[in-house]
């Protein structure tokens, strides 16, 4: 199974000294039976005053930092994770409930599901758009149905990075057939959800699969990514990246899972000044991957 490290490294310059207001960074995982966190520190400049942990409405690991009253003209934020991946497989069992669309939850999960399955951006676009992965001559395979959606974004829509805070909605990424990886995430969740499905949006870090099976750790290129994930019985969360046309979390470093795109930001925080002393904002994701065992 693959080892990775991942270094990332958020860097905001500030035309002149401004006093940094608290701020809530959501950068580390959580271990599961697809992920193993074996180490990972948070270095800040200026240090924090202090650093408080919790987990926020999803479960998702948060640190709420607070810098005091000492003034910066830089902050730095740089989070490195040593970790083992196992990621699921792309195929599931076949005699799964959710084999076949449609398909009932079951009534205790319901309530629990209730928010993740309700449409946040309704359009008449969206839906019928989902209508077109239905199977018009028999049973529908719920499992074909979401890889060809996933599949079908990937190729009739334009990769467009945005470093600008913000989500296009569905129906505008449906028009323009561009947008960034949580612009194409939130669209196959809309659609989802239009279908009556539960979906959630995930944000963490893409791997390159061609240094998987390399023989030595190499650096790689890497980035922040979003994908999202669809509840099915029996089978739980699948992720889907339909930026890529990845299914069932493949290369994908899962680090945040949220109702809705803006829940899942890896910073949030600001200064006290005006506009005017904002001067730059950098982003860099460092990835290596190699084996388990690897040092």
């Amino acid at each position: 199974m693959p080892r990775v490290q991942v270094t990332h490294t958020t860097e905001y310059r500030y035309a002149r000294p401004v006093r940094l207001t608290p701020h809530r960074l959501m950068l580390r995982p959580r271990d599961s039976h697809d992920l193993r966190l074996l180490d990972t520190t948070l270095g800040l400049t200026p240090p924090a005053a202090s650093t408080r942990w919790a987990h926020d409405v999803f479960g998702n690991s948060i640190a709420l930092i607070d810098f005091g009253a000492v003034e910066t003209d830089r902050l730095s934020i740089v989070s490195t994770l040593d970790l083992e991946h196992f990621p699921a497989g792309p195929s599931l069992p076949p005699d799964l409930p959710a084999t076949q669309y449609p398909f009932d939850y079951e009534p205790e999960e319901i309530p629990d599901l209730a928010a993740f399955s309700k449409p946040h951006h309704p359009d008449p676009a969206v839906l019928a758009w989902a209508r077109r992965f239905l199977d018009r001559t028999g049973p529908t395979r719920t499992m074909g149905m979401l890889e060809a959606m996933t599949q079908a974004i990937k190729a009739e829509t334009r990769y467009e990075p945005r470093e600008t805070e913000g989500t296009n909605e569905p129906a505008f990424t449906l028009a323009t057939r561009q947008g960034s990886c949580r612009d194409l995430a939130l669209l196959m969740m809309e659609a989802a959800r239009a279908l009556g499905l539960a979906a959630r949006f995930v944000s963490g870090y893409l791997y390159d699969e061609r240094l998987e099976d390399s023989a030595n750790q190499m650096v790689g290129g890497g980035a922040t990514h979003a994908w999202c994930a669809i509840y099915l019985p029996g089978a739980g969360w699948v992720e889907f990246d339909p930026t890529n046309g990845l299914t069932a979390g493949r290369n994908l470093i899962r680090v945040a899972v949220a109702r809705t795109p803006h829940q899942a930001l890896p910073v949030v925080g600001g200064y006290v000044g005006t506009e005017d002393d904002f001067s730059g904002l950098l982003v860099d994701v460092q990835i290596t991957v190699g084996t388990t065992g690897d040092g």
